[in-house]
């Protein structure tokens, strides 16, 4: 079952990730995207962290399929982050 969107939380400093959550049925499910893997989307390098929500913004359709296609083959277990890293662009 596809992913559907839900929350933005924002970028995260520490982990050079940009947070946000999408809802599984009713379970709301936890997920980030690597900077690096937003710059490739975007097909740019060394965005300021005060430019990543609109980053997200524009690239969000694509960021959440691709979500939605790694929840779909992780195993299910309560917790599970999906982590989408610049590898998972390829293809």
């Amino acid at each position: 079952m596809p992913l559907t969107r839900d929350k933005i939380i924002g970028h995260d400093v520490e982990r050079l990730a940009f947070r946000f959550t999408m809802m599984s049925g009713d379970e709301v499910v936890q997920c980030q995207i690597s900077d690096a893997a937003m710059d490739e989307l975007a097909g740019m390098q060394g965005t300021e962290s005060s430019a990543r929500q609109a980053q997200f913004t524009s690239l969000r359709q694509t960021i959440e399929r691709i979500a939605s296609d790694l929840y779909d083959e992780a195993p299910r277990f309560k917790g599970y982050v999906v982590r989408i890293f610049v590898r998972h662009l390829a293809g």
